[in-house]
């Protein structure tokens, strides 16, 4: 099935709006796939991707900026995600040691535990991709690269 097929649109200005409407339609087809996995250890793919990120720091902590700065969807509401993932037990607030003012974050061992059965799923993860071989996935992962690296 096609583009075309999936929304029922035969028309498309050019080839660039057709890539355009399909790249934003897969992407959320993606998130939807991916949000199943999630769902089974209830959080969102933005906790996956923040937990990620700490685990990737560990034994290191981050402050909420250096995890926004890191995080795939930049959003201003670093710390409200944080404190869900604080009262989840996955992972603890800390005061800076360098400016007390600030808070640095570090996953627990829960959360190491959470993402330790997520590592699990990594077949299924790539299994949305089956209909892709290895050179194709490396191809649309340099046609991503190169539309983000032109002007915007």
């Amino acid at each position: 099935m096609g583009i075309e097929q999936d929304i029922q649109q035969t028309r498309f200005r050019n080839n660039f709006q057709k890539a355009a409407v399909n790249l934003l339609y897969t992407s959320g087809w993606l998130r939807d796939q991916m949000k199943m996995i999630f769902d089974r250890e209830d959080i969102t793919a933005q906790q996956f991707n923040m937990l990620r990120i700490l685990r990737g720091s560990f034994p290191a902590p981050l402050s909420t900026l250096q995890i926004r700065d890191r995080m795939l969807e930049k959003m201003s509401d670093t710390s409200r995600l944080v404190d869900r993932l604080v009262t989840k037990g996955l992972v603890k607030k800390i005061t800076s040691e360098t400016d007390r003012r600030l808070v640095d974050v570090l996953i627990t061992e829960k959360g190491k535990k959470l993402l330790t059965r997520l590592d699990a799923c990594d077949t299924e993860m790539d299994a949305i991709f089956s209909n892709l071989n290895e050179q194709e996935a490396a191809q649309l992962s340099q046609l991503l690269d190169k539309i983000r690296s032109g002007k915007g």
